[in-house]
């Protein structure tokens, strides 16, 4: 690049940040100004940035000398693999490293775009291309489309206007953000929005379910929620804080092929802040029965 804008300021991200932190946020930048997606006049700069960034951080060495001696490290060196052949530097390398990839678009004359030192540069195809390899294709119209939480676990269908027609499109159960969707002609680019009750790590969803110490200790059933609606869970006696529970195949249904993941409910235990004379009176009788004999 041409200034020495900070790495992890341009991921977003701290110096603490751990690396799927750090994959996440290219992901989302990678995903946001993608040329084939965003047709700004910025948006080839700023894809190039954020991939030079990532191509620093996600490798564990060169971070290292990146937090040791900033740019001053790479100068003269092609971070991302956006220089051509022979270019020098500590991490520069004949053809700008063993993950350089570009991806050539028709129609536009040819532009290149390197996407940097991905661990798995196809991983990334996959989130753009739905696993077709992007060499040689035609440039596609992207049109972005928004689902909430559950309809992007379940599937749907939407109504989208496209070159002034009014078309319904399929959505398949288990799309994800960032999922590209074929549409005749068009690709659609799925965004999700988040949800309070779950949170979603790949197939798996993770929810967070309160009980009182004294429901902890006993056990006894609590309703949670799940994607599929309402269900009633057996807490085991003695559960402690942060126990997750597994319920095998309440998850997202797998987008390619068949089978779901698991939902996993995280136990967070409440402690009440005002305690009745008879209810401190109880827990003082509780643990003097408890300082003769262990209950835990």
């Amino acid at each position: 690049m041409a200034d020495t804008k900070d790495y992890y300021q341009t991921l977003g991200v701290t110096k603490s940040a751990t690396a799927d932190e750090i994959k996440k946020a290219y992901r989302k930048l990678a995903l946001q100004y993608h040329p084939d997606r965003n047709k700004g006049k910025d948006a080839e700069g700023k894809f190039k940035e954020v991939t030079e960034a990532y191509e620093i951080l996600s490798d564990p060495q060169k971070k290292q000398t990146y937090d040791q001696y900033g740019h001053a490290a790479f100068e003269g060196a092609s971070a991302g693999g956006f220089g051509g052949p022979g270019q020098g530097g500590p991490f520069g390398g004949a053809q700008g490293g063993p993950f350089s990839y570009t991806y050539t678009t028709g129609g536009d004359g040819g532009a290149g775009f390197d996407f940097g030192g991905f661990n798995d540069p196809f991983e990334i195809f996959e989130q753009f291309f739905g696993g077709a390899s992007p060499f040689g294709r035609q440039r596609r119209q992207a049109y972005s489309l928004t689902l909430d939480f559950p309809e992007a676990v379940h599937g749907t269908t939407k109504k989208v206007n496209i070159d002034g027609k009014s078309q319904t499109i399929k959505i398949p159960a288990g799309v994800d953000e960032g999922s590209r969707i074929r549409f005749g002609d068009y690709d659609i680019v799925v965004s999700v929005d988040q949800d309070k009750r779950f949170q979603r790590e790949g197939y798996d969803i993770i929810g967070v379910k309160e009980i009182s110490f004294v429901q902890a200790a006993l056990g006894g059933e609590v309703n949670i929620e799940t994607v599929d609606g309402n269900l009633k869970l057996r807490i085991p006696s003695g559960t402690q804080p942060g126990t997750a529970i597994r319920l095998r195949g309440k998850g997202v249904p797998h987008l390619h092929g068949s089978g779901r993941g698991d939902h996993y409910v995280r136990i967070k235990v409440t402690v009440p802040r005002h305690l009745t004379g008879k209810q401190k009176e109880l827990l003082e009788e509780f643990q003097g029965e408890g300082n003769k004999k262990s209950w835990f």
